[in-house]
Order: C-alpha cells, then structure tokens, then sequence
C-alpha cells in the first residue's frame, strides 16, 4: 500500500496498516522460549505512514499514546533495513498506539520491506513473528510463533476500539501468562488474564468500553487496546474497518 508524495517530492510514502487480532490461544512454548499460538488476525484501515528519503536516520513522530517508541537499532524499522540491505533516512508518523497490541512495530518493518520490494514471508520472519502477516495483510489463520499464515477469505467487518493511555510490554504479558501455569482466557484471547495482572488498569477500560456497547470486549493481543464487534460511535472510541490483502 504506497501513499504517493507530492510532485517533486523525493520521499516515497509507505502506508502501515495495523493488525488485530480476533482470537489467540496459546498452545505450547518452544525450548528458545518463544510461543505457539493460533490465531486468527484482520489488518484494519489504521495505519502508520513510513516516508523514505535520501540519507540514514529515523525521525519518529508521534500523534497517539502509548509506550514511548525508540529511535535506537532495536527499532523494527532499523531491523528491517539492514535485513534487506538498504538504507533510508525514514520519516515515521505513528497513529498506532505502541504497547496497544496492534502491531504497530511488526507493521512498520512490513512498511520497509514492501518498499523494498521484498516479499518473502521468511525474510519477514526473520525481523519479527507478526511481520510475515503485516507484509501480507488481509485475513489469515496464524500458527507458529506467528510466522506460518493461511489466508482466509476477506470479510466485510467493522470494529471500535478504546485505547487506554498506557501500554503493555508483550514480553512482560507472556512472563506473566508463563507464571500463571499458562490460563487459557475466559473469552478468545488467552492473554487476557496475563495481561490484566502486568496492568490492573486495563479492567476499567474494559468495562468502560462494554457498558458503553453491550458487548463484551476481547483484548487485542497482549493488550492494551480493547475491541468489540462493530461500530459504536462515542467519546475516546476508534471505528475501524477491515482491510483486504497487500499482497497476493
């Protein structure tokens, strides 16, 4: 997805589309530690956008809340350079709230290898486990440590989130989920539980969100954001849509 820059601009623009994730169950861990997950993921149209020019740098601006993103080689912008090779001085606008559990980091590497023109699921992998499904896009049922994707047919749904203004450290919630025996959530995301003791806060924006709609929200991925089905318009709630494949 390339967002053209204006005539005479020499930066091209890279749109970065989030993932959520409908469900996930933790099915095992693998002896690096690492877990096995099934999942099912949509990309929704929420989106970063990477602008790449001449020269070597990073310049992250950021419109939302959430954990604080770093401009140091850990970033998964810089990752995704060096693993294809090339270099850039990027621009990087974040609408998707770091710590949210939308993949904002895995969406942003994906942003890079597409320009690239890299397409390869294991080069993807290779960055981070949600990229390979943030380079592709769509609807996919995600096994592995999330690196094996079957797409699934495209799906017309919309979603409201409600983002809290703090984060959640996914390796903080897997310690956790790994301290507590290993729950399985009460509702889709066997996260949940984990994540609600890294950060007690996030129960009152849960049940903010489903008094609020009548739904019962489901936590996306290791949090913090919460989402239910459809559009429910209010104050501080983010409608979304689901998205169809970047690639085919």
């Amino acid at each position: 997805m390339y967002v053209e820059s204006p005539p005479g601009h020499p930066a091209v623009t890279v749109a970065a589309p989030a993932k959520l994730t409908l469900s996930l169950r933790v099915v095992g861990v693998r002896p690096d530690g690492f877990h096995l997950i099934e999942a099912e993921m949509v990309s929704l149209d929420l989106a970063d956008t990477l602008s790449f020019g001449p020269g070597d740098g990073l310049e992250v601006t950021e419109t939302t809340t959430g954990l604080r993103v770093p401009v140091t080689d850990d970033n998964l912008v810089r990752r995704a350079l060096a693993v294809v090779g090339r270099t850039a001085h990027v621009r990087l606008v974040k609408r998707i709230p770091a710590g949210g559990g939308l993949g904002g980091g895995s969406a942003d590497a994906a942003a890079v290898l597409r320009w690239a023109g890299v397409a390869d699921l294991v080069t993807a992998a290779s960055v981070g486990a949600d990229v390979p499904f943030c380079l592709r896009g769509g609807r996919a049922r995600v096994t592995g440590i999330g690196e094996v994707l079957d797409p699934l047919p495209p799906v017309e749904a919309t979603y409201t989130l409600v983002v809290p203004p703090f984060g959640c450290a996914t390796p903080a919630v897997y310690r956790a989920w790994d301290a507590m025996g290993g729950p399985t959530g009460a509702g889709p995301n066997d996260l949940e539980p984990a994540a609600l003791r890294v950060e007690p806060r996030l129960a009152e924006w849960r049940d903010r969100l489903g008094r609020a709609t009548g739904e019962t929200p489901v936590l996306a991925g290791s949090g913090s954001t919460w989402f239910v089905p459809g559009a429910h318009p209010g104050d501080g709630r983010i409608m979304v849509r689901a998205t169809p494949p970047l690639l085919v």
